[in-house]
């Protein structure tokens, strides 16, 4: 119940409008200035790995620039 009335508050729901945004521009990024296209592994255990060490070079990147 608390959960629903968080979710559907003014603050929530302004949340949710800005969390689309965020993760398109990280994934936008990843694949034009990183150069990601396509994985390089098959199995959901390998592109799990690869995705990680994906994210984490983004974030290595994001905060060297900060």
């Amino acid at each position: 119940k608390k959960a629903k009335r968080l979710l559907l508050s003014e603050e929530g729901i302004a949340h949710r409008k800005r969390r689309c945004w965020d993760v398109e521009a990280v994934f936008g990024n990843i694949k034009q200035n990183m150069g990601f296209k396509r994985f390089m592994l098959r199995g959901m255990d390998k592109i799990t790995t690869e995705m990680g060490l994906i994210a984490m070079a983004h974030n290595l990147k994001k905060f060297s620039i900060a």
